[in-house]
C-alpha cells in the first residue's frame, strides 16, 4: 500500500533528515514511528501525504507515485485515500463540529451526516454536534480532528501525535478507536508519537534516527 524508496530530504538551511530512507507497508498494517524531537517524524508524514516533496527517491501509495504529482493531482489523492491527524488540528472555525467532520465526505460527494455524528459520538462529542470550535478545549479540538480523519474510511491514515493533548482515559479510548477503524476498514496507518503507551497498540514499532528506520522493542508493562 505504501512504499518509500530511498528518499532523501534536507530542509532549506537545515541539516539532512533522510539520506537513503526506505519503508514498505502492506495494506492493513498499523505502524508506530518513534524518535527524538527534530529527527524528522512530522516531515516524513508530510512527504507521504504529498504536502512536501523529497529531494530524491520515490513515494508510492497504492502503486501510484505521488512524489512527482502536480498539486491538483496530489490534492485529489489526499481527498480520496488519505486521512491526516495534524498536531495543529486545522479545524475550520466558522463550521460546527458536525460540519467540520463532514468536510471529507462532502469533498468526495458522498455526504453522510449519520456517519459524521457516529464518529463524534465515538470520540465523546456526540452531544456537541452543533457547537463551534471556539467553545472547545485543546483536547476536544484534537478529538474532532480524529473524527474528521476517520470519517471517510481512508485507505491510508497518518496520525501526528494524535493523543498529545488528551488525558490518559480519553487517550486510551481514542487509541482503541483508531485501531478498530484501521482494522475494520483494512487501512494502512502510520502513528507518529513520543508515547510508548500509544505505540504499543501498533502492529510494529520503528525508531527514526539520523541513520534511518529500525525496529524498536518496547519495554513490557508490568
Amino acid at each position: 500500500m505504501l512504499e518509500l524508496d530511498r528518499i532523501a530530504k534536507t530542509p532549506p538551511g537545515g541539516h539532512t533528515l533522510f539520506a537513503d530512507l526506505s519503508l514498505t507497508l502492506a495494506g492493513g498494517e498499523y505502524v508506530a514511528i518513534m524518535g527524538e524531537s527534530g529527527v524528522g517524524k512530522s516531515t516524513l508524514l508530510n512527504l507521504v501525504a504529498g504536502l512536501d516533496h523529497p529531494d530524491a527517491g520515490e513515494i508510492r501509495v497504492g502503486g501510484q507515485r505521488i512524489s512527482g504529482l502536480a498539486d491538483e493531482a496530489a490534492a485529489r489523492l489526499r481527498r480520496e485515500k488519505l486521512g491526516f491527524i495534524f498536531q495543529a488540528f486545522h479545524i475550520l472555525p466558522h463550521l460546527t463540529l458536525e460540519q467540520n467532520v463532514r468536510v471529507p465526505l462532502l469533498l468526495l460527494r458522498r455526504d453522510d451526516p449519520a456517519r459524521a455524528a457516529a464518529m463524534l459520538e465515538a470520540v465523546g462529542l456526540g452531544s456537541r454536534l452543533h457547537a463551534y470550535p471556539r467553545e472547545l478545549s485543546g483536547g476536544e479540538m484534537q478529538r474532532v480532528a480524529i473524527a474528521r480523519a476517520l470519517v471517510h474510511r481512508p485507505a491510508l491514515l497518518l496520525a501526528d501525535e494524535p493523543t498529545g493533548n488528551l488525558d490518559p482515559e480519553t487517550s486510551d479510548s481514542v487509541l482503541a478507536l483508531l485501531r478498530e477503524e484501521i482494522k475494520q476498514n483494512g487501512a494502512t496507518a502510520i502513528l507518529v508519537t513520543h508515547s510508548a503507551h500509544a505505540a504499543a497498540g501498533a502492529d510494529r514499532v520503528l525508531e527514526l534516527t539520523r541513520d534511518g528506520l529500525a525496529p524498536r522493542t518496547l519495554p513490557r508493562v508490568a
